[in-house]
């Protein structure tokens, strides 16, 4: 007796697209706040989306560029204020 149905080519599709928008979420959102952590994590998903040939390739390709420059805003922040974070106000 089976509890579930079988997996289709359809579900592994599904979760293709997810992952793109979630690469491309995680990016936008990285660039604000935890860059460290959701700019590889948006690279890691947008890569596996594209491995994996989601039909929304754009919104990986979105995803993967937003999680490079999450990486490349840590790196100009840490290099000019010393820091890798936010400072509006002196300190």
């Amino acid at each position: 007796m089976r509890l579930t149905a079988p997996p289709s080519e359809r579900t592994g599709r599904r979760d293709t697209e997810g992952m793109a928008v979630a690469s491309f979420v995680l990016g936008l959102v990285g660039l604000l706040v935890l860059n460290l952590v959701l700019g590889p994590i948006a690279i890691a998903l947008a890569v596996v989306a594209l491995r994996r040939g989601t039909p929304r390739r754009f919104r990986a390709l979105l995803g993967l560029g937003l999680g490079i420059a999450d990486i490349v805003v840590l790196a100009v922040l840490t290099a000019v204020h010393g820091t890798a974070s936010w400072s509006f106000w002196g300190g």
